[in-house]
Parts: structure tokens; sequence; C-alpha cells
């Protein structure tokens, strides 16, 4: 029950870095985004690669199992964590999951997933400028018809004229 309720609060970002109190079996993990691609690394001290490790992706989402056997009935205190440990990871949008890439290195297992070009995290945006009308431009349209304005009441005049 612990597990579902671990499951549950990993989906919600603030309470995931509570996960590892609910659930003993969770292998620790840290991400970390680069330019072409998001990492991440998890601890697994004591595990033979080839045997014991196992790195799936399905549905946007990454599985990393491993098993870890416990060292004999002889071990005094072991407060190390035995069995199947396992952990799931949602990929982040646009993450190749055909080219997901996985090494291990001194207890330490590196599942690298390439970023498609249109999510990768750095984007540049071109900027434009926004002209704004100049006021003597609109200024001169203004006196333009302030003249044609002053046209009628010449001809006005010129009609009085005539007639006086």
């Amino acid at each position: 029950m612990l597990t579902d309720l671990a499951s549950l609060l990993d989906s919600l970002p603030t309470f995931a870095a509570l996960r590892p109190l609910f659930d003993t079996r969770a292998i620790h993990v840290e991400d970390e985004f680069h330019d072409d691609t998001y990492e991440v690394r998890a601890e697994l001290p004591g595990v033979d690669p080839d045997e014991d490790i196992e790195v799936t992706v399905c549905d946007g989402r990454l599985t990393i199992t491993a098993e870890r056997a416990h060292p004999g009935e002889n071990c005094g205190r072991a407060e190390f964590t035995y069995g199947t440990l396992t952990r799931t990871l949602a990929l982040p949008d646009g993450a190749d999951q055909d080219d997901v890439n996985a090494t291990y290195d001194r207890g330490i297992l590196t599942v690298s997933v390439p970023l498609l070009d249109r999510h990768r995290l750095q984007k540049h945006v071109e900027v434009v400028e926004i002209v704004a009308l100049e006021e003597s431009a609109v200024g001169d349209d203004d006196d333009a018809l302030d003249t044609d304005e002053n046209a009628f009441d010449t001809s006005d005049q010129q009609v009085s004229d005539e007639e006086s």
C-alpha cells in the first residue's frame, strides 16, 4: 500500500522528493537536462549490470529495475536494501524513446535520452521591433485637412464677393 501511495506522490512534483521516505525499495536517482539530452543517474552499488539491471522505456516512462542479492546469513547488521529495486520516471516532452543509452560505472547507472530538436531546452526566439507611427507624420495629415477646410472657406468667400 505504501508503494501505491509513493507512486501517487511521485506524480505530484512537490512531493516527488518525499518518495524515498515511503518506499524503501526505490532506487535513488538524480536527473539533469543538457542541451540535447535528458540524463538520469541511479545509485546501484553492488549489482552486476549484465545480470541484475534492466532498463525499459514504454509510453513516455523510463523504468529501472535491479536485483541486489543478500550477501548471506553470516552478515551482522544489514541496513542495505536487498531484493528487487525499481524506479519509474516520466520522460520529458520530446524524448526520443528509440535511442536510449545506458552505462554503468562504479555503482552509478547513467541513462541518456536524446531530445528531439523541437523540444530542446534552449530555444532562441527572434525579437521583432514594432515601429510606432511618428507624430510628425500624423501632424502633416492634420495640416492637410486644415488646408482643405480653408479652401472651402475661400470658395464661399468668392461666391459671396460675386453676389455683392
